[in-house]
């Protein structure tokens, strides 16, 4: 299996600490800004590729005969289902939700009082319905919003990455398969975490800019090498240009 972390394109959230370097009126679950919405486009067209020589596959860890996405999934969150629909259009490929690859703390808010991180409901499935008909709802999901509970906490982080390691292992390990996913800075850094076996991050942060893809490869046992992973590369945004980079 290759695997490939891509980070959500620009969102409204992203532009306001960008423009003040403060999160004071953020959305709790903020939309693509018109920078995003570039950036979501200019990735479609690179992850559908050009039309290149065959390389073989294992000699050809930077992509350069294009990526051949078997599948696509997306965080709920509003911002990456953008991007992933966009990315879904071009490539013909469905748009699958997976809760669980959600940026870290959840659908909240702060109070500029108290400090305290509010949960929010987060959208329902009217909401994805409507605006994003091409998306595959998990059946879980009702009115009520696919959040709709307390902030999430850092001890809970590990383990949501782990379940997420685990199942995408499930689904896809000994496959030939190219998973994309479209989630955020955050759940990328807990997720390195529990596939490296490595503490929850605190004091280090692993960048990741907006619509940068990071390839992980899952080998499968043979007869000269052992099961493993291969690290391909990280944070990856050349096909950007500069004035595009956030």
């Amino acid at each position: 299996m290759q695997f490939y972390f891509i980070r959500h394109a620009q969102s409204e959230n992203n532009l306001l600490w960008r423009r003040t370097g403060s999160y004071e009126g953020r959305s709790a679950d903020s939309e693509l800004s018109p920078v995003g919405q570039q950036q979501a486009q200019i990735l479609a067209q690179y992850l559908r590729g050009a039309e290149l020589p065959p390389v073989t596959p294992d000699r050809d860890p930077q992509n350069v005969a294009g990526f051949g996405l078997t599948h696509l999934y997306t965080s709920l969150m509003v911002r990456a289902v953008s991007t992933g629909t966009i990315i879904a259009r071009v490539l013909g490929l469905p748009l699958v939700a997976w809760v669980d690859v959600h940026e870290r703390g959840g659908v909240y808010l702060k109070d500029e009082q108290t400090g305290e991180r509010i949960g929010r409901a987060g959208h329902n499935r009217a909401y994805f319905e409507h605006h994003y008909p091409g998306l595959v709802l998990p059946d879980s999901l009702g009115e009520a919003g696919w959040w709709n509970r307390p902030y999430e906490d850092q001890e809970q982080r590990p383990a949501r990455a782990r379940r997420f390691l685990e199942q995408l292992l499930e689904r896809h390990s000994h496959t030939d398969d190219r998973v994309a996913v479209i989630s955020h800075g955050g759940f990328y850094n807990s997720l390195l975490a529990a596939l490296l076996k490595l503490p929850e991050p605190e004091k280090v942060w692993l960048a990741l800019n907006n619509a940068a893809i990071t390839r992980i490869d899952f080998h499968d046992a043979s007869d000269e090498f052992a099961e493993h992973i291969a690290l391909a590369y990280m944070n990856r945004v050349n096909f950007l240009p500069p004035e595009l980079v956030t």
